[in-house]
């Protein structure tokens, strides 16, 4: 299991759809693999893992297309977690 927020992020997604073959700067959004709930479930998992509050204006979905984007949603909210 991977120790940056990048790789934790891409091991969560990953464990859902372990058949795609999907990188950190891949759009989960466009590749088709987030419905709604699997949306709420990457909020509360950025959310528990990293022990951050997302505000309700960083809620959009550019920041959740991909795992470049949610480790730097997790960097904005925690600057002092690895986030590469």
């Amino acid at each position: 299991m991977s120790t940056t927020a990048k790789g934790q992020i891409l091991d969560f997604i990953r464990g859902r759809y372990p058949q795609a073959e999907i990188d950190e700067s891949q759009d989960i959004f466009a590749l088709g693999f987030v419905n709604s709930l699997f949306a709420m479930e990457l909020v509360m998992f950025v959310e528990k893992t990293f022990e951050v509050t997302i505000p309700n204006e960083e809620l959009r979905i550019d920041n959740f297309r991909t795992a470049d984007a949610m480790s730097g949603l997790v960097s904005r909210l925690a600057p002092d977690l690895a986030v590469a």
